[in-house]
C-alpha cells in the first residue's frame, strides 16, 4: 500500500503503550501474569462484575465461549453469513456446524424469522453478531433463544463501549466475546474476551486456553506455574500474554476521554454529509448508544466497486465487510443461496474511521465521495 493512503482501520498507540510494555519487559516474564490478571480486573469493573477471560484473540474467544456453553460435534449454531469467518471457524472448530441465516438489511444482523426456519433438533446455540458495532434487537434476540432453548454466543468484536439501551454491551446476557486486535475499539496488539455470569462456562474456559491444565490460571497470576496437574478438557494455547494485556490497560485508560469520542464525531460527521448524497444509503445509527468500530455505506445502482476504485485512485482505502461465508467453498459455495445477504453484500463499502483522521482528512474523503457522484 501506498504510504501515503489514507487508512481504513488503523492501530492509534503511542508513548502510553510503550511506557507500558517497558513494564512488562523490566519484569522479565512476558507469558501470563499479573498484567492478565489486572487487565481482566479492569474489565470485569467496567462490566458491572462479570466475568472476564482474557484470551489471545477474539476467534479464540468465540471458539472458548462456545465449547464452554457445551457446543460440540453434531450440533448447530444459528449465525448470519454476512460476518468475517472467525465466526464460522470458531463454529467449525468446535466439531458443530454453524446455520447461515439472512440479515435485517437495515442493521445488518441476523434475521430471526430466516433463522426460524433453520432452527432444527440439532440447534444449540445462536450468535448474533453486533455489526458495525450495532447490537439489532438483542431482547427479540434472548426472547428467540428462551423460546427455544438456545445459548447465545454475542459476537462483539466491534462493539467494546457500546450500549444496548443504556447498558453497556457485555454487561448482561449470557456470553459476550469481544476483539482487541490491532484495529479494533482498543488493542491489545491482538487478543480478546469471554465474559459471562455464567461460572461453569468461565471454569471451563479458563483451563481450556492454557491447554486444558486445570486450575493453572490461579498459579500464572502469582507467577507460578503448575508442574503436576491433571487435564478434564480438551484444551488449546489460548491465554493472553502479560505484553497484550499491558498494551490493553493503557488503550483502556485513553478509551473514555479519547477514542470514544473520537470514533463518534467522525461517524456523525459523516452522516450529516452523506445524507442527501443521492445513491448512498446509510445506516440509522445512534450515536448515543454505539461506539463505531467502521463505517459501512451501501452504494446502490451497481456502483459499489466504481466508488470504491475512485477512492482508492485518489489515495483512500475502502474495505467490504464482508464476503458472505455460504459463498465460502468449505460453508456451502453457494448451494444454498442467500438473497438478501448477497444484494447487501453487492452494495456494502466501508470508509476510513479511526481515532487518528484529522478533521482536513475527513474533509477530503467526504468531498472525493460526493464528487464521485456528481460526476456521473
Amino acid at each position: 500500500m501506498n504510504n501515503k493512503m489514507i487508512r481504513l482501520s488503523k492501530s492509534v498507540v503511542g508513548a502510553a503503550e510503550k511506557k507500558a510494555l517497558g513494564k512488562v519487559i523490566d519484569g522479565s516474564y512476558l507469558g501470563m501474569g499479573k498484567f492478565v490478571c489486572e487487565f481482566e480486573k479492569t474489565l470485569a469493573e467496567y462490566l458491572g462484575g462479570r466475568e472476564v477471560i482474557c484470551v489471545n484473540s477474539g476467534t479464540a474467544a468465540l471458539h472458548l465461549a462456545l465449547m464452554g456453553a457445551g457446543i460440540g460435534p453434531g450440533d448447530e449454531v444459528l449465525v448470519q453469513s454476512l460476518t468475517f469467518v472467525a465466526c464460522f471457524q470458531a463454529v467449525s472448530a468446535t466439531g458443530a456446524r454453524p446455520v447461515p441465516c439472512e440479515i435485517i438489511p437495515r442493521t445488518v444482523t441476523i434475521d430471526l424469522k430466516d433463522a426460524s426456519r433453520k432452527l432444527s433438533k440439532k440447534t444449540k446455540a445462536i450468535m448474533p453478531v453486533h455489526y458495525a458495532s450495532r447490537t439489532g434487537d438483542l431482547a427479540a434476540v434472548y426472547a428467540f433463544a428462551r423460546k427455544y432453548g438456545l445459548r447465545v454466543i454475542e459476537d462483539a468484536a466491534h462493539a467494546f463501549g457500546s450500549s444496548y439501551k443504556g447498558r453497556l454491551v457485555g454487561s448482561f446476557g449470557d456470553v459476550t466475546c469481544f476483539s482487541f486486535d490491532g484495529i479494533k475499539n482498543i488493542t491489545c496488539g491482538e487478543g480478546g474476551a469471554v465474559v459471562t455470569k455464567d461460572a461453569k462456562v468461565a471454569r471451563i474456559v479458563k483451563d481450556a486456553r492454557l491447554l486444558g491444565v486445570h486450575k493453572d490460571t490461579e498459579k500464572r497470576y502469582r507467577g507460578e506455574r503448575s508442574w503436576k496437574f491433571d487435564v478434564f478438557t480438551q484444551g488449546y494455547r489460548y491465554h493472553m500474554s502479560d505484553l497484550y494485556a499491558a498494551v490493553g490497560l493503557a488503550q483502556f485508560k485513553r478509551f473514555e476521554n479519547e477514542f470514544k469520542p473520537r470514533r463518534k464525531e467522525l461517524a456523525r460527521h459523516y452522516f450529516q454529509a452523506f445524507s442527501e448524497v443521492n445513491g448512498l444509503v446509510l445506516f440509522p445509527d445512534d450515536y448515543t448508544e454505539i461506539v463505531p468500530h467502521i463505517f459501512p455505506v451501501r452504494v446502490q445502482e451497481g456502483k459499489r466497486d466504481g466508488l470504491r476504485n475512485y477512492l482508492r485512485e485518489s489515495g483512500i482505502e475502502c474495505g467490504v465487510h464482508y464476503y458472505p461465508n455460504h459463498l465460502l467453498t468449505y460453508f456451502g459455495a453457494g448451494k444454498k443461496r442467500l438473497p438478501v445477504t448477497e444484494r447487501i453484500y453487492s452494495e456494502l463499502l466501508s470508509i476510513p474511521l479511526h481515532p487518528d483522521i484529522k478533521d482536513t482528512t475527513q474533509s477530503f474523503i467526504i468531498k472525493k465521495v460526493k464528487g464521485y457522484f456528481h460526476k456521473k
